[in-house]
């Protein structure tokens, strides 16, 4: 599952990968917050609306976007409490939870960091093979997410077992190494 956290628009998308590895779409949308009265009622739409999404789709794994610096530091921390309502709605259900800063996702989907909500809806909509209406940006922005963690789990580039050393790569496969 992924998550595209924000105060006024909420975006969620969720995939399942199948048996061949490949990412299939399920579920996605957004939570419309506009209209709230105030900031904690949104905080608390936000982990309820996510808790509901666990419960019914019961996620391996949950991947959010990270707030990114911006020039406010108001809109930062809008979205850092947005983003910590929606990891405790994960973490209470014991769903290990993810970040990936937009830039990385963008560069894990598109192959351009600086991708513009556009590309990254194109791409997200050409690989899991359907069509999404453009007022759901936050929620392709979400499905990208959740598709960049599971190419992070994937990659043998960054894989656990991946050597980050010679010495760890000779220790790990003394058969392929020749004296």
């Amino acid at each position: 599952m992924g998550i595209d956290p924000g105060t006024n628009i909420l975006g969620f998308g969720v995939i399942h990968i199948d048996v061949r590895g490949r990412a299939n779409f399920v579920d996605m949308g957004v939570l419309d917050l506009r209209r709230e009265p105030d900031a904690y009622t949104k905080l608390r739409r936000i982990f309820e609306k996510v808790g509901t999404l666990c419960d019914l789709h019961s996620p391996s794994d949950m991947a959010l976007e990270s707030p990114f610096y911006g020039q406010n530091a108001q809109v930062v921390l809008k979205l850092g409490r947005a983003q910590g309502a929606a990891m405790m709605a994960a973490l209470t259900r014991d769903i290990p939870v993810f970040e990936y800063a937009p830039r990385k996702a963008k560069m894990a989907i598109c192959g351009n960091g600086a991708a513009s909500k556009e590309q990254v809806s194109l791409i997200v909509q050409r690989t899991l093979g359907i069509d999404i209406d453009e007022k759901y940006l936050d929620a392709t922005d979400a499905l990208a997410i959740a598709m960049c963690h599971y190419y992070q789990l994937t990659s043998p580039l960054t894989s656990t077992k991946a050597a980050t050393s010679w010495e760890k790569f000779i220790d790990a496969n003394p058969g392929r190494v020749k004296k």
